[in-house]
C-alpha cells in the first residue's frame, strides 16, 4: 500500500481521526481514575466493585485485542477502527445511564468490546499510512497530541465529580467519537494489508479470547475469594491450558492470527516484554496515587485531577521530540533511560507520608510526578515506533494489538495482583496499630472488616466519637502505609522495563521486515 507524507493533507486527516478517537479512550481512562471516588460514594459501591469497573473493561480489551488488530489486518483497518468508535460510544452511552454497580460493570464490558476494535487501529492506520522515515514522528505526534486532547480529563472529571456529575464523564466520549468517524468517513482511504488471504483464523481467536478472558478472570476474584478458591484455580488452569492450546494452532495454522515468527525478532519480544512490566507499575500506580490523594490526603477530585498535570504538560512537549530522536538516533537508550526514570519517580512517590493536604503538593507528590511524567514521555513514543518498525507493515495491527493487549492484560494483573497484596498490607498495619487502642475484641473486629475498602473504609457506627476519629486516623496512615510499599513494587517493575531494553532492544532491528512462516 503507498504511504503519504505526514504533512500532506491526507496524512494530516489521518493524524486527526486517529488522535480523535484514541483521545476519546484515554479521556475515559484518566478522568474515571479520578472520579472512582464518587462513583463509589454515589452507588455505595464496595472497593471490589471499584476493581471490576476498571477491570471489567481491561478485561474485555485484554482478550480480544489481537482479534481486532488482525480484523483490522485482513478486512480494513479504516472499517474496523469506525465499528469499533461505534460500539464504544453506545457502550460509553449506557454507563453514563446506569442506574446501578452491576449495569455499569456491564456496560463498561460493552466499552471494551469498543476498545478492542478501536485502540489498535489508530496506531496501526498510522504505522502502515504514513512514509517510514517519518513514522517515530508521527506515534509521537499522536502521543502528545492524544494527550494535549485528554489534559483535562482528570481535571474536567475532578470538576464533575465534585459537583456530582460524574457520568458525564462517560457522555463527553459520545461527539468526540462521532466527529472522528464522520472524518474517517469522508477523508480517510481505507488500508488493508497486501496479502490476498483474508481467512480468519477462528480457532486462534476463540482461543486466545478464551484463554485471556480466563487468566485474567482468575486473578481478578483472588482479591476476593483468595488464591486457593477453585474458581480461581479452574480460571487460571483453564486460562493457561488454552493459551498452550494457541500456541499449537497458530504453529499449524495457514491463516495465523498471530504469527510466531514475529516473536524472532528479540527487539519485537523485549519490547513487548518491557511494555509488560512498564504498563503493570504505571497502572498500579495511577491507580494508588488517585486513591491515596482523595481517601487519605485530603485532596478534592479536582485538585486530584490537577495534580496530573505536571505529567500531562511533559507528555506534550517531550513524547514527539523523543519520537524524533528514535527516528535518527534508534529507540535503544531511551527505552532505557525512560522507564528507568518512570521506576525512580515511583519510588519517590513510594516515600510520601501522611501529608498537609493539597497546601504541600510542591514539597511532596510534585517531585515524584514530575520524575515519573519525564520518564513515561521518553519512552512512550520510541516504544510504539520500536513495536511497529520491527515487522512488515503488513502485520502493524497484529503487532499493535499485541503490544496494546499485554499493556491492558498488565494493568489488569497489576490492579488484580497488587489490589489483593494492598489489602493484605492495609490490614497488617491496622491490626499492629489496633491493638494500642482501648477497644473490646468485638468492635475491633468491625474496624478490621472494613479493610477490603482501602481508603474508603469507615468506622463503624457502634464506636463513640473520640474512638471514630482515632480508628479514622489508624485507617489513613495505615492506608497510607500499603500505598508506599505498592508504589515500591511499582517502581521496581519500571526498573524491570529498563532491563529488557538492555538485554533485548537492538536499533538494527527496528526496520527489520519478519516474513512470517
Amino acid at each position: 500500500m503507498a504511504t503519504v507524507s505526514l504533512s500532506s493533507t491526507a496524512g494530516k486527516w489521518i493524524m486527526v481521526s486517529t488522535i480523535m478517537a484514541s483521545a476519546m479512550a484515554f479521556i475515559d481512562g484518566t478522568a474515571l481514575n479520578v472520579v472512582l471516588p464518587a462513583i463509589q460514594q454515589s452507588m455505595h459501591a464496595s472497593g471490589t466493585d471499584l476493581f471490576w469497573m476498571l477491570n471489567a473493561y481491561l478485561l474485555m480489551l485484554a482478550s480480544l485485542m489481537l482479534i481486532g488488530g488482525s480484523l483490522g489486518d485482513k478486512l480494513g483497518r479504516k472499517k474496523v477502527f469506525i465499528a469499533g468508535i461505534l460500539i464504544f460510544i453506545i457502550g460509553s452511552t449506557a454507563c453514563g445511564m446506569a442506574g446501578n454497580v452491576t449495569l455499569l460493570i456491564l456496560f463498561r464490558v460493552l466499552q471494551g468490546i469498543g476498545g478492542a476494535l478501536m485502540i489498535p487501529g489508530s496506531l496501526s492506520l498510522i504505522s502502515s499510512s504514513i512514509n517510514e522515515d517519518e513514522r517515530g514522528k508521527a506515534i509521537g505526534t499522536w502521543s502528545a497530541f492524544t494527550t494535549v486532547v485528554t489534559i483535562g480529563g482528570p481535571i474536567l472529571g475532578g470538576a464533575l465529580a465534585d459537583a456530582g456529575y460524574w457520568r458525564y464523564i462517560f457522555f463527553i466520549n459520545v461527539p468526540i467519537g462521532l466527529v472522528a468517524v464522520l472524518i474517517l468517513w469522508k477523508k480517510v482511504k481505507e488500508s488493508i494489508a497486501d496479502d490476498d488471504d483474508k481467512t480468519l483464523d477462528f480457532p486462534g481467536a476463540a482461543a486466545i479470547a478464551l484463554g485471556l478472558a480466563a487468566i485474567t478472570f482468575g486473578f481478578l476474584r483472588i482479591p476476593e475469594i483468595g488464591f486457593n478458591n477453585w474458581q480461581v484455580l479452574v480460571s487460571l488452569g483453564a486460562g493457561l491450558s488454552l493459551l498452550i492450546a494457541f500456541i499449537f494452532i497458530e504453529r499449524k495454522s495457514r491463516h495465523p492470527m498471530m504469527p510466531l515468527s514475529l516473536f524472532r525478532n528479540m527487539t519485537f519480544s523485549g519490547a513487548n516484554l518491557l511494555t509488560l512490566f512498564l504498563y503493570a507499575g504505571l497502572g498500579a500506580g495511577m491507580l494508588f496515587l488517585s486513591l491515596n490523594l482523595v481517601q487519605a490526603q485530603g485532596y478534592d477530585q479536582l485538585q486530584s485531577g490537577l495534580t496530573f498535570l505536571p505529567f500531562t504538560i511533559l507528555m506534550v512537549f517531550v513524547a514527539r521530540f523523543a519520537g524524533s530522536l528514535a527516528d535518527k538516533y534508534g529507540p535503544k537508550l531511551l527505552l532505557t533511560i525512560g522507564p528507568a526514570i518512570a521506576g525512580a519517580g515511583l519510588l519517590m512517590l513510594s516515600f510520601v507520608g501522611q501529608t498537609p493536604g493539597p497546601s504541600a503538593y510542591f514539597r511532596t507528590f510534585f517531585p515524584g510526578i514530575v520524575v515519573f511524567g519525564l520518564g513515561m514521555s521518553f519512552t512512550v513514543a520510541p516504544l510504539t515506533a520500536t513495536v511497529m518498525g520491527a515487522v512488515s507493515d503488513q502485520f502493524s495491527g497484529t503487532a499493535s494489538g499485541i503490544n496494546n493487549a499485554l499493556s491492558r492484560i498488565a494493568g489488569v494483573f497489576a490492579n488484580a495482583i497488587l489490589g489483593a497484596l494492598a489489602v493484605l498490607f492495609f490490614s497488617g498495619s491496622l491490626k499492629h496499630e489496633l491493638g494500642d487502642l482501648p477497644l473490646n475484641e468485638a468492635s475491633k473486629q468491625e474496624v478490621i472488616q472494613q479493610t477490603k475498602e482501602l481508603g474508603n473504609a469507615k468506622a463503624p457506627a457502634s464506636l463513640n466519637e473520640a474512638d471514630k476519629q482515632k480508628v479514622t486516623r489508624l485507617y489513613h496512615s495505615s492506608f497510607v502505609s500499603a500505598y508506599q510499599k505498592i508504589m515500591r513494587i511499582s517502581g521496581f517493575l519500571g526498573f524491570l522495563g529498563a532491563l529488557m531494553s538492555v538485554i533485548f532492544i537492538r536499533n538494527s532491528a527496528v526496520s527489520a521486515t519478519p516474513v512470517p512462516d
